[in-house]
């Protein structure tokens, strides 16, 4: 049976090797999705060398970072505008969507770094901006004094790893192409995208972040605690 920390290192490997074939070669951070999971395998992933944690409940992220030190918390959920408090001073939040969030963020008056999260294949139901609805949203940062952008995330349609590929070429290119213009407090540095079952094809299309759970952690407690 494989360890943790052996599993993590699998993962790191598999990064560098899809780094190594992809055309866009950008440095690539590992978040470790650790929702639903118990606080002692948190601890043997700090060990092996993790730092930065993803969380998707705001009130898990709360417990959790409370009771550990030394960890970079990303926040990588769908969020409420009642629950900003409760994720504000994250490291990064992935999953700003509209522009209420931004105004919530700003109303704690602390430092805040956030993704805009896109639904780029305009799926029903999936949180997201539109496309088309993005260099608005965009643009709303400049009028804000504690919030910046720094990139844009993305959860695909399921499907095969090779299905998403597409997915990810289309965040990269509107990625892209929204950088030529300059804008007040947005920095357009990160692509968080890839999980688990596509990561390395989200590594070849230009990602800087991807958040992985299962192959890391293992299956999640099917209870939730």
């Amino acid at each position: 049976m494989t360890t943790l920390a052996q599993r993590l290192a699998r993962v790191h490997e598999a990064i560098e090797a899809a780094r190594a074939r992809s055309h866009h070669r950008a440095q690539v951070q590992l978040v470790g999705v650790s929702k639903r999971q118990p606080l002692e395998k948190l601890r043997q992933a700090h060990a092996a060398g993790l730092r930065d944690f993803g969380e998707n409940y705001a009130q898990e992220l709360r417990e959790k970072s409370g009771a550990l030190a030394g960890i970079r918390w990303h926040f990588i959920g769908p969020l409420q505008s009642n629950k900003v408090k409760l994720v504000s001073g994250s490291h990064l939040v992935h999953s700003v969507d509209r522009a209420k969030l931004l105004g919530k963020f700003e109303a704690q008056a602390i430092a805040q770094d956030v993704l805009v999260q896109v639904n780029i294949a305009a799926e029903p139901q999936k949180a997201g901006i539109a496309p088309a609805e993005l260099p608005a949203l965009l643009d709303r940062f400049a009028d804000l004094d504690h919030v910046r952008c720094r990139g844009l995330m993305l959860i695909p349609p399921q499907g095969a790893p090779e299905a998403t590929r597409r997915h990810f070429a289309d965040l990269r290119a509107l990625r892209d192409t929204l950088a030529r213009s300059a804008r007040a407090n947005v920095e357009l540095e990160h692509l968080s995208m890839g999980m688990s079952a596509d990561y390395a094809v989200a590594v070849e299309e230009g990602a800087t972040l991807v958040r992985v759970g299962t192959a890391i952690f293992g299956p999640r407690d099917a209870s939730g605690s």
